[in-house]
């Protein structure tokens, strides 16, 4: 089995380790960035950045802990026009495990949806029994979190605007 770099999303690519040290190809793809997850991730090109994370695909490895850092490493890199290569040493977990739980914030979309989209692409990735868990669990810290925010709007939108909240607020004190 051949692996190769796949574009999952514009600007964000699924690889392995070869394709995280193949400085031309990258280029030529328009990467900016490298997010390496495995045992031995530590940055090799020097004219890219890196975000490193030391993890064995095992199903007791904790990568939820990293997914806020991940996250927030692939956003910025998208917002500012660049390139980034999410790999683990084959490109079919671990790396797959960030780049799902990416999906999943920018899309609202759920787990299995986003993993069956980055199979689309990328037939042979499958996260391991204890990412998969790791993935509900952030699926429901999703749910959890828009739940949140859409009570916040409807009690706003009952409240009427922010202006007439506080001035109510400043008139009951005088």
């Amino acid at each position: 089995l051949v692996f190769v770099t796949s574009q999952i999303v514009t600007g964000l690519y699924l690889g392995n380790i070869r394709d995280s040290e193949d400085r031309e190809k990258l280029l030529s793809k328009g990467v900016t960035h490298i997010l390496s997850v495995h045992n031995r991730a530590k940055p090799v090109l020097e004219d890219m950045t890196y975000l490193c994370i030391s993890a064995s695909d095992s199903s007791s490895q904790n990568l939820l802990q990293h997914f806020k850092e991940c996250i927030q490493f692939i956003h910025e890199c998208r917002l500012a026009g660049g390139g980034c290569l999410v790999h683990c040493l084959a490109g079919v977990s671990r790396s797959t495990t960030i780049l799902v739980a990416y999906l999943m914030t920018v899309t609202e979309l759920g787990w299995h949806s986003c993993l069956a989209a980055t199979k689309a692409v990328r037939s042979y990735v499958s996260p391991n029994s204890g990412f998969q868990q790791q993935l509900q669990e952030y699926e429901r810290t999703l749910l959890r979190e828009q739940a949140r925010l859409l009570c916040m709007q409807l009690d706003f939108g009952n409240e009427g605007s922010w202006g007439s909240r506080e001035q109510g607020r400043h008139g009951d004190r005088q």
